[in-house]
């Protein structure tokens, strides 16, 4: 039944494909010459197949493992330079007619819900913005009572309309249940970046056992990506919610979903995240298959060999020294000072994810301000970004590719992030941080590529540092 280029999703995630290469995989794994030819052709950048993933999955030695994670460092670094994309999520709604076994917000859970009003919404972007943030991603339960798409699209239009001294939100990235492609195509008219959607499991017995409602439907949930690029969206995101089933299981089947879209419409994903299961309201864990430490970071590096040029995403769901980890091979964005609750940036001034008073969605790791993330970045020698050039410029989707891999983003993607930076040390930094980071955008301004694009930089840097702001190439 496997075919990259179906639309069924039974056929693009084929459960027997799968099986197999993880099979295949088995055997192939103790041919030492089958994994140095891989890990080779990993280090051309030229990606991996599904079937040569599930080969490096099956790594349990420590040598072969630290020479993958040396060649995912190398290719980071070589694609995506020591930039750091930052981002929050923004909760616009705990209400949900779901209920999904591993979630806080499933509907059985007798706890308090709420949608924001769009004052409410104004005060939370103005919490998000006072703290930095220009990138905010969307979360709502499912409920086309309570949450309908014409209450999320109201919401994104407020969320532009806001302006600031300093600014405004200028990308808001949208994550709420599967939908049509006619809405699909709304969320495009109203100037949405990426659509991003965790299939959650890829393994269908699994997925039908940890939902009921109408996110039970796995064709239409896993086939949701197809009807957003057929609605216009052509930046999407795609993840699984590791510990529901097999880890193997689900990067296998998760690289063949970004084979598909790239055999079916020309373009990957242009985001993968890494959510991990995490305690939650009303959630029993005696069932699920929970992933540890050194499984995880290998799921990591394996992925970004498999698809250098797509984006990898880790939420506050880790800790902090995990985190420093896993951004060293391979995560290229984070989020940063996150609350999982309605109203909770407002309601808590920002200072850290809500746990108290609203329920969240989940309860997370890293409880850190926004401004102590980013000296912790800028210490390890990363530039934090907050850039949303791409999207603005109409550098997405087929257009964004072929500059990635043809190495040439670099001249666009690492300026941005220093002139994104500077704004920030600028608007939102105490003294110690614009010490740190000016010191850091000095030394990492030689780095451009390009000779006029770095002079130009230079240019911009020093009218942003007198006033201007939103200089971007």
């Amino acid at each position: 039944m496997y075919d990259v280029k179906s639309k069924d999703a039974n056929e693009f995630i084929d459960d027997a494909e799968v099986l197999a290469s993880l099979e295949a995989a088995k055997k192939l794994s103790a041919d030492k010459a089958e994994i140095d030819r891989i890990l080779a052709k990993a280090q051309k950048y030229h990606g991996l197949t599904h079937r040569e993933a599930a080969v490096l999955l099956e790594i349990q030695d420590e040598q072969t493992l630290n020479k993958m994670y040396e060649i995912a460092r190398e290719m980071k670094e070589t694609i995506y330079g020591k930039r750091i994309v930052l981002f929050a999520p923004l909760y616009l709604s705990s209400y949900c007619v779901n209920n999904c076994k591993y979630c806080g917000y499933k509907c059985q859970n007798d706890i308090a819900r709420r949608r924001l009003s769009q004052e409410e919404l104004r005060e939370e972007v103005r919490a998000l913005e006072a703290m930095g943030h220009k990138r905010l991603l969307l979360e709502a339960g499912e409920d086309d009572s309570n949450c309908p798409i014409e209450y999320i699209l109201e919401c994104i239009n407020t969320i532009y309309s806001e302006k600031f001294k300093n600014g405004a939100i200028r990308r808001v990235n949208v994550d709420i249940a599967a939908t049509t492609v006619e809405n699909y195509g709304k969320l495009k008219d109203a100037g949405i970046g990426t659509y991003i959607l965790f299939q959650e499991t890829y393994h269908k017995p699994t997925y039908l056992a940890m939902h009921s409602g109408p996110k039970r439907n796995y064709e239409w949930h896993t086939e949701a990506m197809d009807r957003a690029m057929q609605g216009g969206i052509d930046d999407v995101g795609i993840g699984a919610l590791y510990g529901l089933y097999d880890y193997r299981y689900e990067t296998v089947a998760l690289l063949m979903h970004a084979e598909h879209l790239e055999a079916a419409y020309g373009v990957g994903p242009h985001t993968i995240s890494f959510p991990r299961l995490l305690p939650a309201e009303g959630v029993d864990y005696g069932s699920f298959q929970l992933v540890n430490d050194r499984d995880f970071k290998k799921i990591v590096a394996i992925i970004r060999l498999a698809v250098p040029y797509t984006g990898m995403i880790l939420s506050t769901r880790e800790g902090i020294s995990f985190r420093r980890e896993l951004l060293d091979i391979g995560i290229s964005q984070m989020s940063a000072g996150s609350c999982v609750g309605v109203g909770g940036y407002a309601q808590k001034g920002g200072e850290q994810a809500c746990e108290t008073g609203e329920t969240p969605q989940f309860y997370l790791a890293d409880h850190r301000k926004p401004l102590d993330v980013l000296k912790w970045l800028v210490e390890d020698g990363y530039v934090p970004s907050y850039c949303t050039a791409c999207y603005r410029e109409g550098r997405t989707g087929d257009r964004f590719m072929p500059l990635a891999k043809s190495g040439q983003i670099g001249n666009f993607c690492s300026p941005n992030a220093l002139l994104t930076f500077e704004e920030y040390l600028s608007d939102y930094g105490d003294d110690e941080l614009r010490q740190m980071g000016r010191k850091l955008i000095d030394k990492e301004i030689a780095n451009v590529p390009d000779e006029k694009r770095r002079a130009a930089a230079t240019a911009y840097l020093a009218r942003i540092r007198s006033g201007e702001r939103d200089l971007r190439f």
